[in-house]
């Protein structure tokens, strides 16, 4: 008998390539959205064979009704406040109240359950939500994939291939820091959504490299010498961000603020994964950082 999974965020990246390899494993798949959301993106949904839902996103009883005889619920869903806590609080419950055995929250991030509250807002509101989450009865399971891999083409601070320039924090030049590619996190959460059993919480990387492997890698794929710069203590930088925060009070509405972007860097030298359970699934192929990297 085919397992059924509910996702919630199909029509993102994530989403989308979670629900593609569910059906490569012979899950059916169902998605909920918006009632407003655009046909471009329901489109290619239901032409692979996911069956689409549109709903009102508070209507509760429609979300229970969605949940009904599926084994796991996953949330892939973005945004603040609205979407992290009051939007998975009611399909938590939705899930629960139709007798759901298991969810996995969208908590495709860094382990912010290392850090303490503050440092940044996006994962503060993942904690929030977790708070909850681990109150109510249904097996739940985090996959903390790091940062995204596709981020490492954008000339960050971390590695500006334009300037030549890796720059780090808190003496920090030899710690790694946890990437994973978009697809890889999505094979292995399907992977996750079709195992009963699976602990509270799981880290993988499709690679960890730390600052002195970027001017390495530099060397290697673009021929030229990158500079190590150390760009001085966590606490001075956490200063500066709190800084921006506060001139910036427009940005609590944004997903990502500038000074929520300093965030994540600033969370990429505090904590890092301790074990990974990347061999959980042996089947599966994870990617190389010179495969992600664009010469």
């Amino acid at each position: 008998m085919k397992k059924k999974i509910l996702i919630a965020g199909a029509t993102g990246m994530l989403g989308g390539k979670i629900a593609d390899y569910l059906l490569q494993q012979g899950a059916e798949v169902i998605a909920i959205v918006r009632e407003s959301s655009n046909k471009e993106k329901i489109t290619p949904l239901k032409n692979s064979g996911v069956t689409v839902i549109p709903l009102q996103m508070d209507d509760r009883l429609a979300l229970q009704k969605a949940c009904e005889g599926v084994s796991c619920v996953i949330s892939a869903v973005a945004g603040l406040r609205e979407s992290i806590v009051d939007f998975q609080s009611r399909l938590v419950d939705a899930a629960i109240a139709a007798k759901v055995p298991r969810f996995i929250p969208s908590d495709f991030s860094t382990d912010f359950t290392q850090m303490d509250r503050g440092f940044n807002r996006n994962f503060d509101l993942r904690k929030e939500f977790k708070v909850y989450l681990d109150k109510q009865p249904i097996q739940s399971t985090s996959i903390f994939n790091g940062a995204f891999a596709y981020l490492l083409n954008y000339n960050l601070p971390l590695f500006n291939v334009k300037e030549g320039k890796v720059l780090f924090y808190g003496e920090k030049q030899d710690f790694s820091i946890d990437f994973t590619t978009v697809e890889d996190t999505a094979q292995y959460t399907a992977k996750v959504a079709l195992d009963d059993k699976t602990p509270r919480n799981l880290h993988i990387a499709s690679f960890s490299p730390n600052p002195k492997d970027f001017v390495a890698l530099g060397k290697q794929l673009f021929d030229k010498d990158f500079e190590l710069i150390n760009g001085g203590s966590l606490e001075d930088f956490a200063t500066v961000i709190q800084e921006k925060r506060n001139a910036n009070p427009q940005g609590e509405q944004e997903l990502y603020a500038d000074w929520q972007q300093m965030q994540y860097l600033h969370s990429m030298f505090l904590v890092h994964h301790l074990k990974l359970a990347n061999n959980r699934y042996p089947d599966l192929k994870w990617t190389s950082i010179t495969q992600v990297i664009k010469k």
